[in-house]
């Protein structure tokens, strides 16, 4: 059985082309899904799918555009080095942009037309959907174990939407200290912030050996729940 969503990839602008899932109603709230390091690869593309089957038209953007357009990498040996190295390439400059245009372009659908926006990433787009709350009009945002926001504090300021961060208990990346600097940078805003605890970073993606099916589920219903409620 095939979930009831269409999809299809459209451009943002030449060259810079993005996936958008459809929801069965075929119109509903805006959600900009922003990628691993890996690409708009089989995972990203089924997670726009399951939020599109919840109700949202989500548009997943190609952050790699400019170096590697439409790439899709694994998580281990040379393509989790290349999918770093693909990270450290991408100029803020540049990610901004790109941040900007794929959210005007998300409004300008005819498919949610009348409807709010927001933003939602995971590991480097985690990060991404941090930005978008802090530098667009989006209406709400879901960070997921969002790698570096807490090095881009300063940014909290202009943060005028509701926010909800997941974090793994367990990263590397991200060690608990970081997240007590996130909690005092939001402190006073409308922002909510989970941790999981025996969860490692990535824990969402169920292609990756950090899957944490447990946790996964918790911080789908709670991002569910938290988009539904302010986007709908």
């Amino acid at each position: 059985m095939t979930l009831p969503v269409t999809t299809r990839w459209i451009d943002i602008r030449p060259g810079f082309a993005a996936y958008l899932a459809l929801p069965p109603a075929g119109s509903g709230p805006g959600l900009v899904l922003f990628q691993e390091i890996f690409g708009v690869n089989e995972h990203i593309r089924a997670v726009a799918e399951q939020y599109a089957a919840d109700g949202f038209a989500v548009l997943a953007p190609d952050a790699f555009w400019r170096d590697a357009p439409r790439v899709e990498l694994g998580y281990v040996g040379d393509e989790r080095a290349r999918a770093i190295a693909l990270m450290q390439s991408l100029k803020g400059d540049d990610a901004l942009a790109d941040i900007a245009a794929a959210v005007a372009v998300l409004r300008s659908l005819p498919e949610t037309a009348g409807h709010k926006a927001g933003a939602i990433g995971y590991c480097m787009g985690g990060r991404l959907a941090y930005l978008a709350a802090a530098t667009t009009d989006i209406d709400a945002a879901v960070p997921f174990y969002g790698g570096g926001i807490h090095n881009q504090l300063d940014r909290a300021a202009g943060i005028r939407c509701p926010v909800q961060f997941h974090y793994a208990g367990i990263d590397d990346n991200i060690p608990p200290e970081a997240v007590v600097k996130v909690r005092g940078a939001m402190a006073g805003k409308s922002a909510e912030v989970h941790v999981y605890p025996g969860a490692h970073h990535g824990f969402n993606c169920w292609a990756r050996a950090s899957y944490h099916a447990p946790s996964a589920a918790l911080a789908h219903g709670r991002a569910l729940q938290f988009l539904a409620e302010r986007l709908f």
